[in-house]
């Protein structure tokens, strides 16, 4: 795969010549994360899943852009042999967020982009969709220990719309619902008046906005851009039905995994990669089988979305 280093608004990218092809033609590109390659699953099922989701993109209409740090400069538009470098190599790959960006690329090292980063990167190369599976957010007891993730954050300053299946059921969802409507961040149900809450679609915390169609969300991102709010967009999706997990037995799993995380002193960035490995292991895989359903089907609304801003 041939790619550029083209200067942004004074920041060097590199983006691949099929994602800049495709943004010179005036065609929908859709950026995704590489965490879900690094961290998220075992090599080389992430592998694997990273290119079907790609092809996901590709048959609805769009262009991927799987964004990482390669040699210190931010990629937009991984090659197969980046992708799989990133699957192989797996958690010896640095998980970069805002704060760590500087660094990762001053040092000339790869990093794998979270939600915060992989927005912020897309945001330079002027790609204005993103799908992963699930935000980050508050942490369960954040009300004391101010454990809050920087996707947050970035949701609210990056104007970017992210599509995901709301925020990992490991987290304090409803203090996360808040956070981002004090930011000033439409949340977005898709088809959906509740919060998504990741593997399961029961959550029962309603949300203020839904929308049905992509074409819906296209026009109210436009109009968001037109009236320079600046923040980005959450699209949250519900994971479809067949692969969604009953409510009553993921959070009874997720209960425990908190439990055993406490009991081993895991906190920070380690502690979503912990949760979510120890939710794959106690629920004999079926949690990893329903994370992959659920990128792909938010790949798949994404570029739908993607597909129609293009459009007008």
């Amino acid at each position: 795969m041939v790619v550029q280093n083209i200067n942004i608004k004074g920041r060097k990218v590199c983006i691949s010549a099929e994602v800049l092809e495709a943004q010179q033609a005036g065609k929908p590109v859709v950026a995704l994360e590489s965490t879900i390659i690094s961290h998220g699953m075992p090599y080389p099922q992430n592998v694997q899943v990273a290119l079907e989701v790609e092809d996901v993109v590709r048959k609805n209409g769009a262009v991927p852009a799987t964004i990482a740090i390669i040699n210190g400069i931010p990629t937009v538009g991984l090659s197969k042999e980046q992708i799989e470098h990133l699957g192989s190599e797996g958690p010896k790959i640095a998980k970069v967020s805002r704060r760590d960006m500087a660094i990762i690329c001053s040092k000339g090292l790869d990093g794998a982009t979270t939600v915060a980063t992989t927005m912020l990167i897309a945001r330079m190369a002027d790609v204005k969709f993103f799908a992963t599976g699930g935000i980050g957010g508050v942490h369960r007891g954040g009300e004391l220990s101010m454990d809050i993730s920087a996707d947050l954050e970035e949701i609210a300053r990056t104007e970017v719309v992210v599509v995901c299946a709301g925020a990992k059921s490991i987290l304090d969802l409803p203090r996360t619902l808040e956070y981002l409507e004090t930011k000033g961040v439409p949340v977005i149900g898709y088809g959906t008046d509740d919060l998504p809450a990741f593997y399961t679609n029961h959550s029962g915390i309603k949300l203020n906005a839904r929308l049905d169609t992509p074409l819906e969300i296209s026009e109210a991102f436009k109009k968001s851009e037109d009236l320079e709010l600046g923040a980005g967009m959450l699209v949250t999706v519900p994971i479809p039905e067949e692969n969604a997990m009953p409510a009553t037995e993921i959070n009874a799993v997720i209960d425990g995994a908190i439990k055993d995380a406490e009991a081993q002193g895991v906190h920070g960035k380690d502690t979503t990669p912990f949760l979510l490995a120890r939710i794959k292991d106690v629920t004999g895989g079926k949690s990893l089988e329903a994370n992959i359903a659920l990128v792909k089907n938010n790949a798949k609304v994404a570029s739908q979305i993607a597909v129609e801003y293009e459009k007008a």
